[in-house]
């Protein structure tokens, strides 16, 4: 295939509809994000292959064996046209308040069902990247809740809201660089100890507040600084900005959600947010994060 420059630039509607109006057009696109040095067959490492055009695959000469640029990534097996999914990519990557189910279904003249779970799949490539990297430096921690609490149950930590552990890292400067947020089952700490093993770099400074459950974990790889919250103090300042925004977020775009699914929309925040600066073309970035991310079946979007 031929080289193809990448874009730097935010591609209007126009442009991206001339750019990708084929399906030779958007496979020669992926096959250049999945393969920038040139093609590597996954399974034998050889570097020669054959295109076979009417299946619209590559066969290695080495082992025989034949792969296509959605084999083995978040588009595998899709019977959906690569148009579909290379539009839904950017409606979903240029609007930074995100794309409801209703929205690309109504737009793109999809099932409500597939326009889901296309959506949900572009969410577990936004996820998987977002659990390849630790914060470091400075990380404020807290946790927060979204939900609904029993009626009569306990309020505060002791609620039946879904748990959200919060991570923020910050610049020298004091201003957020990278977020992390998780749902957790509890708040001991022992729970909150493998958060913080599982997105925190070690040695980096992680403040809190003085709950109890923070200490112990935080006191043994970590330099754990805390005092009592008060908000007159600006503490923890930033973290509780940007806890307020990820509910506008979820509760202005997808006007709440079940349970099961809290964590997929949580990550879409946060791949968001830590790439606020680069807007410009989030769409190659995350058609970048599609082609590198393993599939998902069916059941694993449901569960």
């Amino acid at each position: 295939m031929s080289k193809r420059k990448i874009h730097k630039s935010k591609l209007g509607i126009i442009d991206f509809q001339r750019e990708f109006n084929t399906e030779d057009k958007c496979r020669e696109f992926l096959f250049e994000l999945r393969f920038p040095q040139g093609f590597v067959y996954p399974k034998c490492g050889c570097t020669e292959l054959y295109h076979i055009k009417k299946r619209h695959t590559c066969q290695c000469k080495c082992c025989r064996h034949q792969t296509s640029v959605t084999s083995g990534t978040v588009m595998d097996k899709t019977h959906l046209k690569l148009t579909y999914w290379l539009w839904a990519m950017f409606l979903f990557a240029n609007d930074k308040r995100g794309c409801s189910a209703s929205y690309l279904s109504q737009t793109l003249k999809l099932f409500y069902k597939t326009a889901w779970f296309l959506l949900q799949r572009l969410r577990n490539a936004m996820s998987n990247r977002e659990n390849k990297y630790l914060l470091d430096g400075i990380v404020e921690l807290d946790d927060t809740y979204i939900g609904t609490s029993d009626h009569g149950k306990k309020r505060g930590r002791g609620t039946s809201k879904m748990k959200i552990m919060v991570a923020v890292s910050k610049t020298i400067n004091g201003a957020p660089k990278y977020v992390k947020m998780k749902v957790l089952l509890d708040l001991r700490g022992v729970t909150i100890g493998k958060f913080a093993k599982k997105n925190i770099a070690e040695f980096s400074r992680v403040e809190t507040d003085n709950y109890r459950s923070l200490c112990k974990p935080l006191a043994e790889k970590y330099f754990h600084s805390y005092e009592t919250f008060a908000p007159d103090k600006n503490m923890l300042k930033w973290l509780h900005t940007i806890i307020s925004n990820a509910k506008a977020f979820v509760e202005g775009t997808y006007h709440g959600m079940e349970r099961k699914h809290v964590q997929l929309y949580l990550d879409e925040f946060c791949y968001r947010f830590n790439r606020c600066s680069y807007h410009e073309n989030l769409f190659e970035h995350l058609a970048l994060a599609c082609v590198n991310c393993p599939e998902c079946r069916l059941e694993s979007l449901l569960s």
